[in-house]
């Protein structure tokens, strides 16, 4: 009973500042600018730590422990070496340049519209395809959000699924629709400093519960292949380990591709007030990602030894294993008051995963739906004030979606964020990076690029990769390389950009 209370003391605790930050923020939105980008005036720590808050998402304190649990140090290590590098070279690369540009761009405040803005389509076509995508991927991706939240509750307290997850669903919609985007950066560096917290409980009283860190290494070592990044290993087969190929390897570090399609990473580049700063951000951001995915990892490893010395449940599937760092809080809690309000803080850590990414994802996607389609595609004339009423209406909408999507408690957290990833960065990356370093870009080549890179993730997933053998490759990878490919060939050979579209990309690139 005390470790319930304990833990339900921070929860709560943790949900209502949550909500309050959205009642505060919703009061600083008097246009949708505010409303989808905070007027552009985020500060270096704010907009540093909400990009990585809104990217790590529970695949952070569930996912990737989850395969490290299972396999070891191969597939994690790849995937999380090839998103280190893709956070650094995205801050590095784009953030800069991208918000010099929007601003250029008619001030554009979407990726849609930048995108629209920036090769000055005057079809629509870049808008209502992005836009589509954007709800495409992001609605399975904020889905698996509130799923992550359902199993939390459901295996702590035994909770019904669909009511936790529709609780949970129910906060962070109140105060995404309250507050917007300032509310969504400025609860993501919140939720950043909390799950930051978690790892370091769950590592700390994970090695000790496993008998000490020498217990934990000693079990890793007892799996063949479980510490090499050249062997994966099982651990329901510890005695047999599988060849970790050069592709495997690749395909898992084009993970890093990803960040240049993310909307709702790019949208924090959009945002943050002072351009000079970005360095700053830059050096947090990287610091931050690389330590908090180390030691991710980390508890997976620590976890399988948890579970061989006893402290938790054995884990036989990635899924199943996802759960491992609930079983580590509800262990804690067990150990009095004080140590349940800790367990509180792990679980408000996954919940702050959960929430930081699954905020912005609304945002994106409503921005998409109520600006792009609604307002730009389909000219709907709407003021100031009915435009913000649209874009909360359309935020409990898209969630609504979400909701109905997670209601199978079965479904793997890693394996929808895994697809939505591969989508955004085919369908957006190449587009993002010709479009903001290739002065010959034209919006034929943008979007044959944007629509080859969507369509050939669902092609490869689900016609190529079942193949097996060589094909059996993270989809993201092959489509990038499709997507890029075809809107350089493309821009080549259909006419050259206007004279006005390279004065506008050569006053980007002096600065001007």
């Amino acid at each position: 009973m005390i470790n319930e209370i304990g833990i339900s003391v921070s929860i709560v605790s943790y949900m209502i500042l949550m909500l309050a930050i959205g009642i505060w923020s919703s009061k600083q939105n008097a246009s949708t600018d505010d409303f989808y980008l905070g007027g552009r005036r985020l500060g270096p720590i704010v907009t540093a730590m909400s990009a990585e808050a809104s990217d790590m998402s529970s695949w952070l304190l569930m996912g990737l422990p989850g395969i490290a649990y299972i396999s070891g140090l191969a597939d994690a290590s790849w995937t999380a070496i090839g998103l280190a590098l893709g956070t650094y070279l995205n801050w590095l690369l784009v953030a800069k340049r991208l918000r010099r540009y929007t601003i250029k761009a008619n001030n554009s405040i979407t990726i849609p519209s930048f995108f629209a803005n920036r090769f000055r389509d005057k079809s629509r076509i870049l808008l209502a395809v992005s836009a589509i995508w954007i709800l495409i991927f992001f609605i399975p991706y904020t889905a698996s959000g509130f799923a992550a939240c359902g199993k939390l509750f459901h295996t702590l307290f035994g909770v019904n699924y669909i009511l936790a997850m529709l609780v949970s669903a129910a906060v962070i919609i109140l105060y995404t629709m309250l507050g917007g985007f300032l509310a969504a950066s400025t609860t993501d560096l919140v939720q950043s400093i909390v799950m930051t917290v978690a790892l370091v409980i769950v590592v700390l009283f994970g090695i000790n519960a496993a008998g000490g860190l020498d217990r934990v290494l000693e079990n890793a070592r007892g799996i063949a292949g479980y510490l090499s990044l050249r062997q994966m290993g099982n651990s329901n087969a510890p005695q047999t380990a599988t060849p970790y190929t050069f592709m495997q390897a690749f395909a898992n570090l084009a993970w890093g591709l990803g960040y240049f399609g993310m909307p709702h990473i790019l949208l924090r580049f959009m945002a943050i007030g002072d351009e000079k700063k970005i360095k700053v951000s830059r050096r947090i951001a990287s610091v931050w990602v690389l330590i908090s995915m180390a030691v991710a990892i980390f508890i997976g490893i620590v976890a399988n030894a948890m579970s061989k010395a006893g402290a938790i449940a054995v884990a036989k599937t990635s899924a199943d294993a996802e759960n491992s760092i609930i079983r580590i809080a509800h262990l804690l809690s067990g150990n009095g008051l004080g140590f349940a309000l800790l367990a509180g803080v792990i679980l408000a850590g996954i919940l702050a995963c959960t929430m930081s990414t699954s905020d912005s994802q609304l945002l994106a996607a409503s921005s998409s739906f109520s600006e792009n389609l609604l307002v730009e595609v389909f000219g709907l004339s709407l003021t100031e004030k009915q435009r913000v009423l649209a874009a909360r209406l359309t935020v409990i909408a898209i969630a609504l979606l979400s909701i109905f999507i997670a209601r199978d408690p079965d479904s793997s957290v890693f394996a929808i964020v895994s697809f939505a990833w591969a989508g955004f960065g085919a369908a957006f990356g190449p587009v993002m990076l010709l479009a903001l370093f290739w002065r010959r870009a034209n919006r034929y080549g943008a979007i044959a690029g944007m629509i080859s890179g969507g369509v050939m993730v669902f092609a490869w997933k689900y016609l190529v990769r079942p193949l097996g053998g060589v094909w059996d490759i993270y989809e993201l990878l092959p489509a990038f390389l499709v997507s890029a490919l075809l809107m350089i060939a493309v821009s080549l050979v259909t006419p050259a950009p206007s004279r006005e579209m390279t004065e506008e990309f050569d006053a980007v690139c002096r600065g001007d």
